[in-house]
């Protein structure tokens, strides 16, 4: 498809999407579009399970229980995660990783975005979504190599269908858009997931990729992370819409809001997302309510701007105590099966404090292979002069 300099409608655009919602959900396009009115909820903190009336739900959003198989495969993930989370902490402080922006807290959140997922589409994170990258099956080194200073992302982007995660914020998001309107050109069955925080829609790039991606109905879900602060800034000062996913209806697209804490929940409402993406309803913007536990990276002090009150509320709210409740409740998690998962989890921290500790080759021509794709002359001069510098020192040995 040609994009033409002309205000005439594209060929993507749904012809009248109001007649399609209300075929499919008996309901109009206004209370499709508009979240619900209390966030998407169906584990209590204490790991009950909540009667279906007190889940947030309504007509057009209306999500079943995760199977068995699927909570058991994400709270194993859960576990992963909080071990990688609390390891490379661990691993910053002993020198042998530069920086790590930890996301003890959400793991939740990224392991429902990864496993939600289908082999063929794509993940876009962020820098706080090591976890999500790992849930996709890469590589637990790999996925920190960036962490440790290396000059490259540490994994193929292509091979796993995954976004090297970014430090600038929001670029990721026009990143996904663009994979997503290629994969629709070419007619491939694809869906896109590109993950944030709440102070990346307070930058341009989110305005512009939530636009397009809805000019041209694209398959891409937009899952934004609250977690309450843009680092040290609260959410209070970057917005003050009745909530992140009320944004979407004025792009013409969904909106939900779920509890980013409770695993089950963000499960159902990701792979029905991820459904109805994939079905051809176009984007849709997903709000989860989570909360950051520890500092923004290890360089951040915290406690200059909140209080130690609030990280004692929301650590009782933590995801990992309230599915391990749920599950043993519900009989699917015994001594058994929580060892074996604590063995995996050891096993990775394992291979990451072996696979971090090793030194990394040195290759200093480096400095000049992967600067363009045609070097330069002068790059091509220093390149020599550096080469001649090394081959003397070799043969001086």
């Amino acid at each position: 498809m040609t994009i033409h300099a002309d205000h005439s409608a594209p060929e993507t655009a749904v012809e009248d999407p109001a007649a399609d919602v209300r075929a499919k959900f008996g309901i109009s396009v206004e209370d499709y579009m508009l979240p619900a009115r209390h966030q998407i909820q169906m584990v209590n903190p204490d790991g009950t399970l909540r009667s279906r009336d007190e889940q947030g739900t309504e007509p057009g959003h209306e999500y079943p229980t995760p199977g068995d198989a699927e909570l058991m495969a994400a709270y194993e993930q859960l576990v992963v995660g909080r071990r990688v989370n609390d390891q490379n902490s661990a691993l910053v402080r002993q020198g042998r990783m530069a920086v790590y922006p930890s996301s003890h807290g959400q793991e939740a959140c990224q392991v429902a975005a990864a496993m939600c997922l289908s082999e063929g589409d794509w993940l876009f994170p962020t820098y706080r979504d090591a976890v999500a990258v790992m849930t996709r099956g890469v590589d637990p080194v790999e996925v920190m190599t960036i962490f440790r200073g290396d000059w490259h992302g540490g994994y193929d982007p292509k091979k796993h269908k995954v976004g090297i995660q970014c430090t600038p914020l929001t670029t990721q998001l026009l990143h996904a858009v663009g994979v997503a309107h290629a994969a629709k050109l070419r007619g491939e069955d694809t869906v896109v997931m590109a993950m944030c925080g709440d102070g990346a829609t307070s930058e341009g790039d989110f305005h512009e990729a939530l636009n397009f991606a809805a000019v041209f109905h694209l398959p891409v879900i937009f899952f934004v992370q609250n977690n309450k602060y843009a680092i040290s800034v609260p959410l209070s000062h970057q917005s003050v819409a009745p909530s992140l996913a009320h944004k979407a209806v004025g792009y013409g697209m969904a909106g939900e809001r779920v509890d980013g804490n409770d695993l089950v929940a963000l499960l159902a409402v990701m792979d029905r997302a991820v459904k109805l993406a994939r079905e051809g309803s176009g984007p849709l913007l997903i709000e989860a309510h989570t909360y950051r536990m520890q500092a923004h990276t290890n360089a951040d002090d915290a406690t200059r701007y909140r209080p130690d009150s609030e990280v004692t509320e929301w650590q009782a709210k933590d995801p990992l105590a309230r599915m391990k409740s749920y599950l043993t409740d519900k009989g699917l998690l015994n001594d058994e099966a929580s060892n074996r998962i604590t063995e995996h989890a050891e096993a990775v921290a394992t291979q990451l404090r072996e696979g971090l500790g090793e030194d990394v080759p040195v290759q200093p021509l480096d400095l000049f292979k992967y600067v363009f794709s045609k070097p330069t002359p002068q790059l091509k001069e220093q390149s020599e002069l550096l080469a001649g510098e090394l081959a003397r020192e070799e043969s001086a040995k």
